[in-house]
């Protein structure tokens, strides 16, 4: 394995960019820690079920679903009596709606509590069922159709508690959201609010209002969120050097990056390694998905 970059799994999916996976259809203790290029969703009808997403251990029980979103670190640990569902979708098939507030709660709310009732529960042995036939007249259309009212009731559940939802689809929302995208893009060279706020044609303390508004916290808070969690992806998964990890992350001194890190994480880059060397070099083998 080429320790100097963090395996990415592509091309997991039907041609159409949906596939519906059982859960236990595949070793999930032999899964190294990995990225995705697509949207996944794990969907847990019953049991328990253990994954680490970028260095925090989620626990599922129950009537319980999760999204992963594409770059996002993740491996899974434990399952006990699990029954339920991968669910794989490509990000061009999710509406720029539902993007929008799945780009929002990214790394703050991932998770919702379903009733054994849902109609999620319904929906998807039939999108299972339908990816294994034959292809019959307009099956595409009714595979999307059937995958975007599975989106529309996980996301109805993932804003129910949401203390800004009543600012979906406004001007501010699609601000934050667009500040976010910006910041996944873009946060190697930009590293100040007033960078994003710039490019948004909006004050820097605009900006920061109005994320917190929608998020909770500040846009700097994010900012440095988003920064430290690369580093500590890089620091713990790969061979990269320090410096390099630096330059990866647009800094030309190393020096400051640490003292960054020193802030952001309570120790500096070479502490954090230090600290998690004998996990980060012992990682399990790669499977198929």
């Amino acid at each position: 394995m080429n320790r100097n970059h963090i395996e990415i799994h592509r091309d997991e999916m039907k041609t159409i960019g949906i596939d519906v996976i059982p859960i236990g259809a595949f070793s999930e203790k032999a899964h190294a820690p990995h990225r995705d290029d697509h949207y996944m969703f794990i969907v847990l009808s019953q049991g328990i079920f253990e994954l680490e997403l970028d260095f925090k251990q989620i626990t599922m029980s129950n009537c319980s679903a999760y999204y992963i979103a594409p770059g996002q670190v993740h491996s899974y640990l434990n399952q006990d009596n699990c029954q339920g569902w991968y669910i794989f979708m490509d990000s061009l098939l999710i509406s720029e709606k539902y993007t929008q507030i799945l780009n929002t709660h990214l790394n703050s709310k991932q998770g919702i509590h379903l009733t054994s009732d849902s109609l999620i529960f319904s929906i998807i042995p039939i999108l299972k069922n339908l990816l294994k036939q034959k292809s019959e007249f307009f099956q595409d259309q009714t595979e999307y159709s059937l995958t975007d009212a599975f989106l529309g009731f996980f996301i109805g559940a993932l804003i129910q508690e949401d203390t800004a939802k009543e600012l979906i689809g406004g001007q501010k929302y699609q601000t934050v959201n667009t500040f976010k995208q910006l910041l996944q893009e873009r946060y190697k060279e930009h590293k100040q609010v007033k960078d994003y706020a710039s490019l948004l044609n909006i004050t820097p303390l605009y900006l920061n209002e109005i994320v917190k508004q929608v998020t909770g916290f500040t846009s700097s808070y994010w900012i440095q969120q988003t920064i430290a969690l690369e580093a500590k992806r890089l620091l713990y998964y790969t061979e990269l050097d320090i410096k390099q990890i630096a330059f990866e992350l647009g800094y030309d001194d190393h020096a400051y990056f640490s003292r960054f890190m020193k802030k952001n994480i309570g120790m500096t880059a070479s502490e954090f390694r230090l600290k998690n060397h004998d996990l980060s070099n012992n990682a399990p083998a790669i499977d198929n998905h």
